[in-house]
C-alpha cells in the first residue's frame, strides 16, 4: 500500500500525497487524482523514478554510474545511461554560463573538506592533495559524446552532482506524473520542487521559502507556484563551523574551499528543476555581487537572503524584484 493521506480537493478530484525515502531525505507529490488514476502505480513509479536516479548519480554506492565514470581512467572513453548524458550535458552547460561557479569538478575536494562519501570531517592532507590536482573546471576537462552515449576525462578528474541530481530527479518525476494523466501536481525532493498546473480550485500552488537559520526549520516567506520550478541552495543545513567561521557544503572549485560570505541562501525560478537547481549552488557559489551580475546577464528569476549586521536582507530579481 502507498503511504497516502487523501481529502477531497474538488467533486472531480482526490488530493493524495506519496512520499518515500531517497538521497538521504525524502521525495513527496502532492497530486490532485482523478478517478482513473492508480495511486498504487503511481507511487510505485515514482519510487522507481529516484531510485534510478540515486543508483546512476550516488557518490556513496560503489556500483553508481557516477562512481564508475570517476574510476575510469583519464582519456579512456566510457559509455553512459541517456541520463547521465543530460545531466551532464547540462552541468557543462552552466559550468560555461557561470565562469566555473558551478563546477561538477569538485568531487575531491567535496571528500577532502567532509561532506562526501570519503570523511566525515576535514582533513587537512587531504585538501592539501585535492588542491593539487592539475585540472580545469569540469567544462574544459570533460568531453561528451552525445551521439555515441559516452564521455572522457581529459584531466584527473573526481565529478560531484549533488548541486543538480536532486532537481534532475524531481524534473523525472514531473514526467512520471505526466504520464499517468496528472494535470496537476507538487513534485518535491528536499529544497526543490516542480509544479504541474495548479490546485484543483485553481490556485497556484504555496511553497514556503525557508529561513535560513541554523537548528530552526520556518518559512521565510511563501511563493505562488504554476507550471514551474524552483529551488534553494544556503549554508545553514551542512555545515562545519572552523574557528567561528561557517564553511558550507557548496565547494567553490574555483578557491579550492567551501563557500563562504554573507550569502545565506538563493533561491531561483527556472522552467524545469534542474535548471533551477544548478543556477542556485552557482548563485550561493558566486556570491552576492557576481552572482547578482550573472543572474542579470543570463535573465534568471531569483531572491538571495544576505547576512548583513545580524540581520536577513533580501535582494531580488524578476519576480522576486520587489525585495
Amino acid at each position: 500500500m502507498p503511504k497516502t493521506c487523501s481529502e477531497r480537493a474538488a467533486p472531480e478530484t482526490t488530493r493524495v500525497v506519496l512520499h518515500g525515502p531517497t538521497m538521504g531525505t525524502r521525495w513527496s507529490a502532492t497530486c490532485e487524482l482523478a478517478p482513473q488514476i492508480d495511486a498504487r502505480a503511481l507511487q510505485r513509479d515514482l519510487a522507481a523514478t529516484v531510485e534510478r536516479v540515486d543508483a546512476q548519480m550516488s557518490p556513496w554506492r560503489s556500483d553508481s554510474c557516477l562512481v564508475q565514470l570517476n574510476q575510469a581512467p583519464v582519456g579512456a572513453w566510457f559509455a553512459l545511461t541517456t541520463e547521465m548524458l543530460q545531466i551532464l550535458a547540462c552541468a557543462l552547460d552552466i559550468g560555461r554560463l557561470s565562469q566555473g561557479a558551478f563546477d561538477i569538478g569538485v568531487g575531491a575536494l567535496v571528500d577532502a573538506w567532509g561532506f562526501g562519501a570519503a570523511r566525515s570531517a576535514p582533513d587537512a592532507s587531504a585538501i592539501r592533495a585535492a588542491r593539487a590536482l592539475a585540472h580545469g573546471p569540469a567544462h574544459e576537462t570533460l568531453e561528451l559524446d552525445l551521439h555515441a552515449g559516452r564521455a572522457r576525462k581529459l584531466a584527473p578528474l573526481q565529478i560531484d552532482l549533488c548541486g543538480i541530481a536532486k532537481g534532475y530527479a524531481v524534473d523525472r518525476m514531473a514526467e512520471v506524473l505526466q504520464h499517468h494523466g496528472v494535470a496537476q501536481a507538487l513534485a518535491a525532493l528536499d529544497g526543490e520542487l516542480r509544479a504541474i498546473g495548479g490546485q484543483a480550485d485553481g490556485r497556484p500552488w504555496a511553497v514556503a521559502i525557508e529561513s535560513p537559520q541554523t537548528g530552526l526549520r520556518r518559512a521565510h516567506g511563501v511563493l505562488a507556484l504554476q507550471d514551474l520550478a524552483v529551488a534553494t541552495s544556503g549554508d545553514y543545513r551542512h555545515f562545519f563551523d572552523v574557528n567561528g567561521q561557517r564553511l558550507a557544503h557548496s565547494m567553490d572549485a574555483r578557491s579550492g574551499t567551501p563557500v563562504r560570505g554573507d550569502v545565506a541562501s538563493v533561491t531561483v525560478l527556472a522552467a524545469n528543476c534542474m535548471l533551477a537547481d544548478a543556477w542556485a549552488t552557482a548563485l550561493l557559489v558566486a556570491g552576492a555581487a557576481q552572482g547578482l551580475a550573472l543572474a542579470q546577464r543570463h535573465g534568471l528569476e531569483a531572491l538571495w537572503l544576505l547576512r548583513r549586521g545580524g540581520a536577513l536582507v533580501e535582494l531580488g530579481l524578476g519576480r522576486f524584484g520587489g525585495a
